[in-house]
């Protein structure tokens, strides 16, 4: 089975753990998804993350976090440079998500990097997905 957008893939089978209150969740691995994973956890959206050798291909154990009465940490996710149409900011149209209370996660020529970090080294890139 191809899967067109490896991205979104990720993000909604994230989205559909935390729904249903699941303690991880597997993705398939790759460096860019490793590059999230690792974005996602210093931010404090999931607790920890680590690469679990398969048969078929590696994959990353995500293991998602809750606040005191099982309450996802993570609101939303929403990708929103895709295949069909990508989406390029410099730097001063890095988009603010929720006022600050979010994360804008972009690609730049320096490796993925949230909207804020991204800002302050002066640089743009595509603007992968926003979590909040």
């Amino acid at each position: 089975m191809t899967i067109s957008d490896p991205i979104a893939d990720m993000l909604t089978r994230i989205r559909n753990a935390a729904l249903v209150r699941h303690d991880s969740v597997l993705v398939p691995s790759s460096r860019m998804k490793l590059a999230i994973a690792k974005i996602l956890k210093e931010e404090g959206f999931i607790k920890d993350f680590e690469v679990v050798r398969g048969k078929p291909q590696k994959a990353i154990k995500i293991h998602l976090r809750y606040q005191e009465r099982n309450q996802s940490v993570l609101a939303g996710l929403e990708r929103i440079s895709k295949p069909g149409l990508r989406i390029y900011v410099q730097k001063q149209e890095i988009p603010r998500v929720y006022g600050g209370l979010g994360v804008a996660i972009l690609s730049t020529p320096k490796g993925v990097m949230t909207g804020n970090k991204a800002w302050k080294e002066g640089i743009g890139g595509e603007l992968l997905c926003y979590v909040w």
